[in-house]
């Protein structure tokens, strides 16, 4: 049994980590297996993201106290909260992978920002690129120019050094 204090330093640090998280998505871990669900919480926190198991009424003040618009008290089953402080997309590809591996995990919802999101749009969140898949195409895109660039200065090079080499052949 947690004593009040101990709740009260669970919700002022859930509504602290809320009011700097980037997205936050609501599963129903019922059924999983002890194994899984800490395979589960190492890959989140090596995205940088937290998974916790706090009771609906402690989440439902922290959100409130955070002053999100969201409430936990309808969603069904055995509720975790996944809070990611650096990336959006992260958590969401992780837990919607994980779903489908393990079919007892549920995704019942999420916030982006300041704004809930339904099971729907944390999927299609999901299917975003995430910041490094972001990065590592731009960086693609801006180094395609330049490889273009050397391949034709290199090419009119090459041309001039055949043109040499056909001048010295003829002329010997």
């Amino acid at each position: 049994m947690l004593t009040r204090e101990k709740k009260e330093e669970i919700v002022k640090r859930l509504t602290e980590e809320l009011k700097e998280s980037k997205a936050v998505v609501f599963t129903d871990y019922r059924g999983i297996k002890a194994n899984d669900i800490n395979k589960l919480k190492k890959e989140l926190k090596n995205s940088g993201t937290n998974l916790q198991v706090i009771k609906k009424n402690l989440i439902e003040l922290s959100l409130r106290n955070a002053k999100l618009d969201v409430s936990v008290r309808e969603m069904d089953g055995q509720i975790s909260i996944i809070v990611s402080k650096e990336d959006e997309v992260a958590p969401a590809k992780i837990l919607t992978n994980f779903a489908k591996e393990n079919e007892n995990l549920k995704i019942l919802g999420g916030i982006l920002g300041k704004e809930e999101m339904s099971v729907k749009e944390v999927e299609s969140l999901a299917k975003l690129l995430s910041k490094e898949e972001l990065r590592a195409k731009i960086v693609g895109s801006l180094k395609s120019p330049i490889t273009g660039f050397v391949n034709v200065l290199s090419g009119n090079l090459r041309g001039l050094v055949n043109v040499i080499k056909a001048i010295e052949d003829k002329k010997a």
